[in-house]
């Protein structure tokens, strides 16, 4: 059996503990429960709190769940209902597109794909759940930057690496491309990633009408494009569906 981490098996049970009750426990009432000596109770909890999964009462010292914790667990929950929005709209566009499709949302100064639909044919393909892809040359990136603030902050703070020679790193020319893809309501890759490949991305939104991630569709180029540019009907197929999951989602008509 693999060993575990005492540290952190302790500090799961602590912050077990914290969510489990209705009131704020002070550092003896978290000793005790948890069978631990006051200074490595208190060691714990200052990490948890320095991390933001913990707050303390400055008036009475007691401990409760922090900030940090509840917005990882918003996060998930907003990914997974996001994930079970989109599944059929997904399929669709793929089967209409004939090409991938990627549902991505922000995370780690990149995109997470949080679901992944195969292209529809015979070939070889691998499953890129779970991947990280850049926020500053993917069609599903540029669309997180144009409309998440976060995300934005975070490409203009990070060094944009040139994938290929027709990569935009500069920053003005980068805020340019965001305010076109404003705009227009969608954003694309043309071997701006991978050399022979081009996608297409539209941003979903939520009840808040707050950005929660982006689809899109991956293909070659000669497929994607034709005669140099994005083959329009393939464009419209992906905004339809993002509108489609933005308005499962509870945002309204986009």
């Amino acid at each position: 059996m693999a060993r575990t981490i005492q540290s952190l098996e302790r500090a799961a049970a602590m912050l077990r503990l914290l969510a489990g009750g209705d009131r704020r426990l002070g550092l003896s009432d978290i000793s005790s429960s948890l069978g631990l000596a006051k200074g490595t109770a208190h060691g714990i909890l200052r990490t948890l709190q320095q991390e933001g999964f913990v707050e303390q009462d400055a008036v009475s010292g007691r401990y409760q769940l922090g900030a940090e914790l509840l917005r990882l667990g918003n996060s998930y929950l907003d990914v997974h209902e996001l994930r079970a929005r989109a599944l059929v709209w997904t399929d669709d566009l793929a089967r209409s597109s004939g090409e991938a499709v990627y549902l991505g949302v922000g995370h780690q100064q990149g995109v997470l794909v949080v679901h992944h639909v195969f292209r529809p044919d015979d070939s070889r393909q691998v499953l890129e759940v779970g991947a990280m892809h850049p926020l500053h040359s993917t069609a599903l990136g540029k669309v997180l930057c144009a409309y998440d603030p976060v995300a934005h902050s975070e490409v203009v703070e990070a060094d944009r690496e040139a994938f290929t020679p027709r990569t935009v790193t500069g920053l003005g020319d980068f805020e340019g491309l965001l305010d076109l893809i404003r705009a227009r309501g969608w954003a694309a890759d043309v071997e701006e990633t991978w050399d022979g490949v081009a996608s297409v991305a539209a941003p979903i939104h939520d009840r808040r009408r707050m950005p929660v991630g982006a689809v899109g569709i991956t293909g070659a180029v000669e497929r994607v494009c034709r005669d140099g540019e994005l083959r329009p009907e393939i464009v419209a197929a992906v905004r339809d569906c993002a509108r489609a999951v933005s308005r499962d989602l509870g945002a309204g008509r986009f």
